[in-house]
Formats: structure tokens, C-alpha cells, sequence
């Protein structure tokens, strides 16, 4: 296996290109000439593997999900257009009406609104709970359980899951365990060596890097036996009628990513989150230089959790790498780095946000993560925004905790940033009372 840097770069089998690029083209097509009628009814009916229609995939994205497949050691990847779509169709791809999820309660709230609304529309039921208490995933697990999802490192406290704890678990009772690795990326964890089944990203933030272009990713890590019991999921193990009754299970197995072409040629197919041509080329150039990019942000994270720890305007720090914290030992046997996201309570209140964050310089107020531009955002306000004071405290902040997203930028600079916004707070705050 070659190293992770060569194979952001050259993994990927790219179709045939007359003009000979050296980069990836952008294939900006809708559609795509069949051969011939016999070539387009075996494309159609899954027997021949080549082009159908953009909305099920494309070669600039075919060679995106090649490339993500191998960062993982995967056997297969799915690319969306969003990491939202990325997550709803992996678990819509194993649980249907009248099934259940278990996740972890401190998971992104877009997610949470995802699982608690949206697929209680659909007759999905969901269960969320403490992702550092094994006995509550246990207890959580129902019969009609279909699968047990969570972040490896959270959203916006970077707390670090313990994934082979949770493997175990989901194991033992015959589901699959799927990984969002959207903060982590395979440079600095990847979920297969601990035992997950499934990976998702948001591929719009780190591996695109650049803020540019929304992006998802399933990746099939080839571990899951679908066969093992085959009454809990009929999809793959029954006849599949829109291929001519074959068994998914049968023709692809865990090599040929069974639970792949059934998330491509019914939900992508049905629902339509199709991943642009272009889109797909940015997350291309993103994800070639994703490993320097971590590093710096890595090292320039630790700096400047090293300095929030010391002063005093902020009251908490929730980082792994922060004094006291209780992810430091997970974050040893887990990442090969430091996570690039952080929070932290402002110990002036929440009144005093709005002049914080305001103060502002050198980040950019933004929901997003995993830029070159480093990000500020108040969760509580924003991406949590519907979460009640009980809702946040379980999900491991406050209406004081502000997040930032790590970039590029010269580290001395962001702190420096971060001290004059704590100093104009200090004299705001003198001036009021006065």
C-alpha cells in the first residue's frame, strides 16, 4: 500500500483523455452517448460498468470517489452534493420505515435535525445518547436497529470518540457502525483500523479545504457482512426488481460495495443529490494537498489552545489538547494530530459575544469548518440555534461557547487576534459599567 500523500495524489483511475491533461478533467456533461442499444440495456440493468446519466455519477467524480476509497482502504466510495445528503443516504440505505438509529447526542445540529425530525417524518425512529458511555449505546439498541452512528471527533467541542468501543458494541448486535470522519479526514484517523464499517463526510470542509464547493462522501470500508443475517436486510439479500430481480448481495458482496449500488441506483437515483462536475474537480485539488494542510493547522491549533488555556477571558477550553481535558488520552491512541477545531466559554458572558466577536480581525464569522481562512462562530445562536440550555449542556457547551476552525494563517497573528478581542471586551465592559 502506498503512503497516504502519494495516494491523495494518484489514487484514482481516470478515463480515457485524448488531450492527455496531467490534472483531472472536468467532465461537464449531463449525459452520455451509449455504443450501442445492447450497451445502454447491460449499463442499465448493472451489468456493465460505465457512464448512465450525471445524476448517478460522473467520471470527474468517479475518480473523486476512487481517490476517497483509497485514503480509507475502502473497497468503494458514493460522492453527493453535500455532506448532509452523505449522511442521510448512508442511513437511509439501512433503515427504512419502522427502524432505528442510535447516535450520539453531541453530533453537528444540522445532523440532530436530520435524525429527530426529518426521519421521524419518514417512520424512522432515532435514540440519542452519550457518546462516551458505552452502557448507554447498549441499552439504546432495539431489535429494529439498523445501525449506530457518531462523530470521531465532535462538533464543536472536538471531543474524541472511542470508535473500537463502539465497534464492539455494534458488533455484537449485528449492525454496522458508520463514522462521520468529517473533522479528523484519513490524515489524521481512519476509522477502518478500529473497527467502523462505514465512513461519511463533509467533504465541503477539510478535504475540499478552501471553502469553494459543497461535497459528500460515503465510503464502504468492505467490513460489514450483510449476509450474515440476511432477514435484517432485505435490500441487499432479496431480489432487487429495478435490475431484473438480481440479488445485490449475490452480484457485488462486500468487494463490489453491494450497499453502495443500492445507495446510488435508488436514493441518489430517486432523490437526486447529484454531486456537480465542478464541485467534484475543486474537491479533487482539495484533497491533494490535504496532509500538509493538517499539519499546519494541527501545530497551529496547539499554539493557540496552549494560549486559551492560559488567559483568562476564556473560562473553559474544549479541546482535546486542552489542560484538564478529558479526550487527551483517546486523542493519544487515536489521531496523528491535533484536531483543527476548538471552543471555548467566554468567561465576560454571553452578553459580552457580539463585542467579542465583532472585534474580530483575522476570523471570519462563518458556519463553516476546515477552511484556510480561520472561522469563529457562536453555536448557540447559529448552528445549534434550536437547542434549549438543557440540549447544549448535553451536548457539551453553553450560550457562552464560541467555536473556532483553525486555518492557514500565521498562528502569532490569530493570537494576537484573540488578545485584542479579550482586551476590548475587558474595556467594553469597564466602559458599561462606568
Amino acid at each position: 500500500m502506498t503512503g497516504l500523500s502519494t495516494r491523495q495524489i494518484r489514487s484514482g483511475t481516470s478515463p480515457s483523455r485524448p488531450q492527455n491533461p496531467v490534472t483531472v478533467p472536468i467532465y461537464q456533461t449531463a449525459a452520455y452517448e451509449f455504443e450501442s442499444w445492447e450497451a445502454a440495456r447491460d449499463i442499465f440493468a448493472l451489468r456493465r460498468k460505465d457512464n448512465l446519466y450525471s445524476r448517478t455519477g460522473n467520471p470527474t467524480q468517479i475518480i473523486l470517489e476512487e481517490r476517497l476509497a483509497a485514503l480509507d482502504e475502502g473497497v468503494a466510495a458514493l460522492a453527493t452534493g453535500s455532506g448532509q445528503s452523505a449522511v442521510a443516504v448512508a442511513l437511509l440505505a439501512l433503515a427504512k420505515q419502522g427502524e432505528h438509529i442510535v447516535s450520539s447526542n453531541t453530533l453537528y445540529g444540522g445532523t440532530v435535525d436530520l435524525l429527530t425530525d426529518t426521519f421521524r417524518d419518514f417512520g424512522i425512529d432515532s435514540t440519542l445518547v452519550d457518546p462516551a458511555d458505552p452502557e448507554a449505546w447498549r441499552a439504546a439498541i432495539r431489535p429494529e436497529t439498523r445501525a449506530l452512528f457518531a462523530e470521531s471527533i465532535g462538533n464543536p467541542t472536538a471531543s474524541i470518540l472511542d470508535i473500537r468501543a463502539l465497534a464492539d458494541i455494534a458488533h455484537e448486535a449485528g449492525v454496522p457502525l458508520i463514522i462521520d470522519n468529517t473533522v479528523a479526514t484519513p490524515a489524521l484517523l481512519r476509522p477502518k483500523e478500529h473497527g467502523a464499517d462505514f465512513v461519511v463526510y463533509s467533504a465541503t470542509k477539510h478535504l475540499g479545504g478552501h471553502g469553494t464547493s459543497l461535497a459528500g462522501a460515503i465510503v464502504d470500508l468492505g467490513t460489514f457482512d450483510f449476509g450474515a443475517e440476511p432477514h435484517r436486510w432485505p435490500q441487499f439479500t432479496k431480489p432487487y426488481p429495478r435490475v431484473g430481480d438480481v440479488v445485490l448481495w449475490e452480484r457485488f458482496g462486500r468487494g463490489g460495495s453491494a450497499f453502495l449500488v443500492y445507495a446510488k441506483t435508488k436514493l441518489v437515483h430517486d432523490l437526486g443529490p447529484a454531486l456537480s462536475p465542478y464541485n467534484a474537480h475543486q474537491i479533487l485539488l482539495g484533497v491533494e494537498t490535504l496532509d500538509i494542510r493538517l499539519a499546519r493547522q494541527s501545530s497551529s491549533t496547539a499554539a493557540v489552545v496552549a494560549f486559551l488555556d492560559r488567559h483568562a477571558g476564556a473560562s473553559t477550553v474544549h479541546h482535546p489538547r486542552a489542560t484538564g481535558s478529558p479526550y487527551a488520552g483517546l486523542a493519544d491512541r487515536y489521531l496523528e494530530g491535533t484536531p483543527s477545531i476548538l471552543s471555548f466559554d467566554l468567561a465576560a458572558g454571553t452578553e459580552a459575544i457580539p463585542a467579542f466577536v465583532n472585534a474580530l480581525e483575522h476570523f471570519t464569522l462563518a458556519a463553516n469548518i476546515g477552511d484556510a481562512r480561520s472561522l469563529i462562530i457562536h453555536p448557540a445562536t447559529t448552528t445549534h440555534s434550536h437547542f434549549d440550555d438543557a440540549q447544549l449542556a448535553s451536548a457539551g457547551f453553553s450560550a457562552s461557547t464560541l467555536r473556532l476552525s483553525i486555518g492557514l494563517e500565521d498562528p502569532e497573528d490569530l493570537m494576537a487576534d484573540l488578545k485584542q478581542a479579550f482586551e476590548f471586551v475587558e474595556a467594553f465592559q469597564r466602559n458599561q459599567k462606568g
